[in-house]
Order: C-alpha cells, then sequence, then structure tokens
C-alpha cells in the first residue's frame, strides 16, 4: 500500500523550507507542495526586502535568527543541486536601531537580553553614532543600536527559489493548484484531517497537512473552524537612487518608523502604515503619497545628503501579520491531530524560514521539536490570551 503524502498548503519560502526539512530528515518521504500561483506574484517571499536580523526582544525570536544566519551563510552547501550552488549575495552590514527620549530605555532592555543571548550588538551615543556614520543627523537622538555580525540583507527570492529546488531534487512533488478545503473525521472532539480538495474536484489523500499559506493562511485554518488571527498587511518598498554616499551604511530603522538600506548602486526603503491596513483585499498598489508626504521627507531629514533623493521603481507585498502579538504561530493546533501551522511571521518570515521548516519537520516526523523547542510560539498562548509580545517590529 502506497504511504499517503504530508501536503503543504503553500509553496514559497515557509512552505519550500517545511518540505526540503521534511526529506532531508526522512529520504523517500512523499510530500507534496500545493501552490496555485508558481510565479509566486504576490508571494511575500518574492516581495520581501530580505533582511535577517538578531536584535529582537524575545529569546525565540533571537534562536530562530540565530539558525538562520548561520543556515544562510552555509546555503551554497546546504542547497546544492548537483554543482550548482546558489549565491544569495549576503550582506552582513548590520541593523541599526535609533531611538529618541522615549524609546531609549526600551532600547536598553532589548540589549540586555540580546547581549545574554550572545548577540553582537553594541549601543552607540550620539557622538559614537556621529564618528562611525558622519552622514547621519543625531540631533533628536539619544542612543543606538547596532549589529556588529550576524544582521544584513541577501537575496530573498533566489532563497525561496533554491529551497524549492532543493526540495525538488530530494523528491518533493509540487502541484499547481488551488486548495480549497479538507476532508476531515472526528475522533473524541478531535479533527483529523483525511484529505486536502482542490479547485478542480480532486481530493488528494493525505498524512497530514500543514498550512504555509502566508497571507492566506486565515481561510485555510477555517476549513477546520480555527480561528487564525492572521491577515495580510501591505507594505510599500521604494527603490531609491541618491548622489549621496553613506559608507558603512547598515539597514537603518528610524524612530519614525521608516527603514532603510543599501541594495545594489542605491537603497531600497519603506515604512510601517497606520493600524487598519489590514486583508488580502487590499490592493497591491504602491503608496506614491506616503512617500512624498511621509518617507522623503522624514530621510532628508535624517540624511541630509538625501534631499536629492529620487523613486526609481517601487513595489507593494503583503506581511502576514499576526495581529495577537505579532510572532510566529508554529506547532499544532488541540482540536486537530494531524494540521500542523506555520504562520503569521509578521515580516520575519524569510530569515526565519530555515528555523521554522526544521522545527515543523521535526514535529511531524517524531512528535517534538529536537533541535530547538519552538513551543513559545505555539497555540497555546493565543488560548491562554498571553501574547508573546515582539517589540522590535519593522
Amino acid at each position: 500500500m502506497q504511504e499517503l503524502p504530508i501536503v503543504i498548503v503553500g509553496g514559497g519560502a515557509i512552505g519550500s523550507a517545511i518540505a526540503y526539512f521534511l526529506t532531508l530528515q526522512q529520504p523517500g518521504l512523499p510530500v507534496l507542495v500545493v501552490e496555485r500561483d508558481p510565479s509566486y506574484a504576490q508571494a511575500s517571499s518574492a516581495l520581501s526586502a530580505s533582511s535577517i536580523r538578531q536584535q529582537f526582544s524575545t529569546a525565540i525570536n533571537i534562536a530562530l535568527s540565530q539558525f538562520g544566519i548561520g543556515f544562510l551563510r552555509n546555503l551554497k552547501t546546504e542547497l546544492a543541486v548537483g554543482t550548482d550552488q546558489p549565491d544569495i549575495g549576503l550582506v552582513e552590514d548590520g541593523y541599526l536601531y535609533l531611538a529618541t527620549q522615549a524609546g531609549e530605555a526600551v532600547l536598553r532592555d532589548n540589549h540586555g537580553l540580546q547581549r545574554a543571548h550572545d548577540v553582537d550588538v553594541a549601543l552607540l551615543d550620539p557622538d559614537a553614532l556621529k564618528t562611525r556614520f558622519p552622514w547621519l543627523n543625531v540631533d533628536d537622538i539619544v542612543l543606538g543600536s547596532l549589529g556588529l555580525s550576524a544582521e544584513g540583507w541577501f537575496d530573498g527570492y533566489l532563497l525561496m527559489q533554491s529551497l524549492k529546488a532543493k526540495a525538488v531534487s530530494q523528491g518533493v512533488k509540487y502541484l499547481r493548484a488551488e486548495a480549497v478545503g479538507v476532508a476531515h473525521s472526528r475522533h473524541d472532539g478531535v479533527a483529523h484531517v483525511d484529505a486536502v480538495l482542490l479547485a478542480d474536484g480532486t481530493r488528494i489523500a493525505c498524512r497530514a497537512m500543514v498550512n504555509a499559506a502566508g497571507a492566506w493562511a486565515r481561510p485555510v485554518a477555517g476549513w477546520l473552524d480555527i480561528d487564525l488571527p492572521v491577515h495580510g498587511k501591505r507594505r510599500t518598498v521604494f527603490n531609491l537612487s541618491s548622489p549621496a554616499r553613506l559608507p558603512q551604511c547598515p539597514l537603518l530603522i528610524d524612530p519614525s518608523g521608516i527603514w532603510l538600506r543599501p541594495e545594489g548602486h542605491g537603497f531600497i526603503a519603506g515604512f510601517c502604515p497606520e493600524e487598519g491596513d489590514d486583508g488580502n483585499d487590499i490592493p497591491l498598489d504602491v503608496e506614491h503619497d506616503a512617500f512624498e508626504n511621509f518617507v522623503w521627507p522624514t530621510l532628508a531629514e535624517r540624511i541630509p545628503g538625501f534631499e536629492a533623493l529620487r523613486v526609481e521603481s517601487a513595489w507593494a507585498g503583503y506581511y502576514e501579520m499576526n495581529l495577537f502579538d505579532h510572532n510566529a504561530i508554529i506547532g499544532l493546533h488541540p482540536s486537530c491531530d494531524n494540521a500542523y501551522f506555520a504562520n503569521g511571521f509578521s515580516g520575519h518570515g524569510l530569515q526565519q524560514s530555515p528555523a521554522a521548516g526544521r522545527a515543523i519537520a521535526e514535529l511531524v516526523l517524531t512528535g517534538r521539536y529536537q533541535t530547538l523547542d519552538v513551543s513559545p510560539l505555539g497555540w497555546e498562548r493565543l488560548l491562554r490570551n498571553e501574547p508573546l509580545l515582539e517589540k522590535c517590529i519593522i
């Protein structure tokens, strides 16, 4: 009798990382990834700013990204297919968080936690900031937090495609189709997914299902009457050019919520929009007015050389935002014994995809987390109404 597959709904970075680790840990395991749009035109993985940091305010997020940076550093070996060794162009030039007096205490609290978990980060006063970054206006800044290593940016689309290619080389099947529901049975009040249903009427019997549907994960959870607080949040990224040169420019996070980092010969930048911009029905339209009225004036004040700044291109994508506490939801829901969740990464999905993929694979195959205990990100905190709040959201 043929072994039933594990069906993963969603073939972006998270889904592909899970598929990769499942078949790495158990070669020959049947794994099927259902992806409705293999062009990834609206996928968060393809539209991300593709960065990685260690500067979080929770120990579990630090641990996830510590594994992530090690994985990215060894990617050419980890995800090599034959003689093809992918190069995602990892740049480790750090993150720089700037704080006014209002944010100083949070930055210091975060620094204490980060140092306790071996994060290579330094606090800089305004004089030190000006010495290191003479192009930066720090008149209103009282403190900066700079990652000295293990933080930076990379080609996120290539990471996703490399995870997929490696998974395929290990026997994973990708199916272009739209999953629309599940068939399930119940035993003692606990659901068991028997099959995933496709839009064309196909029924795929399965051993287990994994929800890796990104910004579209909420309706997938709804197939089992599970309320997943994950919503699509639109984010715009602007590709900028400027005659200004910013030596040693890190990924800069301004107190206003605007971020900026080098990209090629120019820069990319974005901002945190007002609350309420929820839902995948919001079109992915670029917010040009926000650039003119908010982003440009703020950047020109922070970096005087940016008075001459031009938008070369722009795009918009979705954050899969967990509105409960801005952290990922990983693992089983107690109402179903074989539906696994890897959702709500709230902008951290690419950098946390390797650790999340490994964790879900271990849980599916062995019933427990073997390497890193990610249970703090499980469903239990939601059911107890005890948020694990992440303060460092960009």
